[in-house]
């Protein structure tokens, strides 16, 4: 049996086993009006009027009016089985109507729910009003991606059509409103505002659809929060730039940057100020009690080797233990983890000092952790560099963006380092930081460079050890001519028979070819070879694409030519030599 399938929910279609069936105008016109009477017989003569739009009741025409309908019947008929196994007459059926005064004859077209879209989509939004918010916006979404336009356009305002249109028309009205109202009971606000957006559009005299869709955005204002910039990173990862407070951000780990030498007194601002990040983790988590803090992150730095240790005479306040740059140690607080990275250096003069390179290779050194001791949780970084650890040379947007390139760096490595980087950034900050630049970057960076690794890097060097900078590519900067490449080495000399003492030189192999020696090596009988036929060497090798060029000094392999014979004469004669003229007799 053949697969049936109209759609009448936009311009009239039929298609059988996939194929779309080709029909000429008023056979469509025919197949909608069939459509329009919901399953039931049609007569001949009302068939002609509607079709034809002819109102001709005259006696004389009737067998012309059958003859024109019984030739579009036969040609939709052709068109719904085209095999010719019978599938025609199961849809497509005759009958007697009895209910005129002469009987008539009348056509009658039988379609299931799967065979015509427009009950397809009736019974879709039916079961939708009655089911769960989730089920209900699965169904409703499959409903309306049935709708292609207006239903039944090639009847346009016929009387025939109009019930049909009218019922189709309210059903896809509540569709639409009953999808709406099940994503936003599902939380999902983006996925219910362009349904809004669209019959706002449609319908903008509506002003019930203009409140449902100022209400819509105000959720997803408030939903977003303090929320100023939201983009997906390769892995499943999330970047999200706030406005407020990092100690805020009740659901993140934190990140938190300290000196090398881990200092936490704050007394009268003379090692570490109040007003840091670092000191306020000791009021804000700590309840106050820098002593817990101490502990705690002494203990997490019994893993980690010193650099070195100050005088008492040289640093006499603070501590004097000093760790490597990028050493981080994770502090568990309320079911999070606070992460003391190092990033910059305490002079003995107590004035904090980092530089671009220290904050890049540090942020490096942090990832790894936050990937080990992170619980797969988002993490909350301040712009870490703007404050007291005196980066002058770049501002806060090149901050933004060191972080944001190290985090990336490091997701294509091992994407599950975290769901989410959060970049909190204080009102104050805000004003002096261009998230346009950011954006921009985000949007016109590619993938194949988000993917593969090969990017540039805020505040790092852009010539790797690998990239040598030709030109044409990255890492030779703007406008500079790269090195040139190193040259591939030779390659390797295919093995050669051993030489053989004395006689004439050996001859083809099996295969018909000599056998071929290297360039630049000879033969034991090679060196008593004169120079002439050395040289006549040169001429008739011919070198493969695998051997190196030869050098003016190298000796070409193949064949050593035969020696010419020589004349053995004795001393004190001369060799017979035939004078010219004519021979005696």
């Amino acid at each position: 049996m053949a697969r049936i399938r109209v759609s009448v929910l936009g311009p009239a279609r039929l298609e059988v086993d996939g194929v779309p069936a080709r029909l000429t105008p008023l056979t469509t016109r025919l197949l909608v009006r069939l459509v329009a009477a919901e399953g039931e017989p049609v007569p001949v003569r009302r068939l002609h009027r509607d079709v034809w739009a002819l109102d001709d009741d005259r006696p004389r025409q009737s067998q012309r009016r059958r003859n024109e309908v019984q030739k579009r019947v036969l040609e939709l008929r052709r068109a719904l089985d085209p095999a010719q196994r019978g599938d025609a007459a199961r849809v497509l059926r005759t009958e007697q109507s009895l209910a005129a005064p002469v009987p008539e004859t009348a056509y009658r077209l039988v379609l299931g729910p799967e065979e015509l879209d427009s009950s397809e989509f009736t019974d879709l939004v039916n079961s939708a009003l009655l089911a769960a918010p989730a089920s209900a916006a699965d169904r409703l979404a499959a409903a309306l991606a049935l709708v292609r336009g207006r239903p039944l356009v090639e009847a346009g305002d016929e009387d025939f059509a109009r019930p049909l249109v009218r019922r189709l028309a309210a059903l896809h009205e509540t569709a639409r409103r009953q999808l709406i109202r099940s994503r936003m009971e599902l939380g999902r606000h983006d996925l219910a505002l362009p349904v809004a957006e669209r019959m706002a559009r449609e319908r903008p005299d509506d002003q019930d659809v203009a409140d449902l869709l100022g209400a819509l955005r105000a959720r997803l204002r408030e939903r977003h929060g303090r929320e100023l910039l939201r983009q997906p990173f390769p892995g499943g990862t999330d970047l999200v730039v706030v406005r407020g407070d990092l100690f805020d951000q009740a659901d993140a780990n934190l990140v938190v940057g300290f000196t090398d030498t881990f200092d936490t007194a704050t007394e009268q601002d003379l090692v570490i100020s109040r007003e840091s990040v670092q000191g306020q983790l000791v009021q804000r988590l700590f309840g106050g009690e820098r002593r817990l803090l101490d502990d705690r992150i002494q203990a997490g730095l019994r893993a980690f080797t010193p650099l070195r240790t100050e005088r008492p005479q040289d640093k006499p306040r603070g501590r004097r233990v000093r760790y490597p740059l990028g050493t981080t140690v994770p502090l568990a607080v309320d079911g999070r983890r606070v992460f003391a990275v190092a990033y910059s250096r305490l002079g003995n003069d107590l004035v904090a000092r980092s530089a671009p390179a220290d904050l890049r290779a540090s942020l490096d050194a942090l990832w790894p952790a936050v990937a080990r001791y992170g619980m797969y949780k988002p993490v909350a970084v301040a712009l870490v560099g703007s404050g007291l650890a005196r980066i002058v040379e770049l501002d806060r947007t090149q901050l933004l963006l060191m972080i944001v390139e190290s985090f990336a760096a490091h997701c294509r490595r091992e994407p599950t380092t975290a769901p989410e980087l959060r970049v909190v950034i204080r009102p104050a900050d805000l004003e002096r930081t261009d998230l346009s630049a950011l954006g921009t970057y985000l949007r016109t960076s590619p993938p194949a460079r988000a993917l593969t690794g090969t990017s540039t890097d805020v505040g790092a060097g852009t010539r790797g050890p690998d990239n040598r900078g030709r030109p044409g590519e990255g890492g030779g900067g703007p406008g500079r001519r790269g090195r040139r490449p190193a040259p591939r080495p030779p390659a390797p000399a295919p093995p050669r028979p051993p030489p053989r003492r004395g006689g004439r030189p050996r001859g083809p192999g099996p295969g018909g070819a000599a056998p071929a020696r290297a360039v630049g090596r000879t033969d034991a009988g090679d060196a008593d070879m004169p120079p002439a036929h050395q040289r006549r060497r040169f001429r008739h090798h011919r070198p493969t694409a695998s051997e190196p060029l030869p050098g003016p000094y190298d000796v070409m392999p193949g064949p050593r030519p035969r020696p010419r014979a020589r004349t053995r004469v004795r001393p004190g004669w001369a060799p017979f030599r035939r004078r010219p003229g004519p021979r005696p007799p």
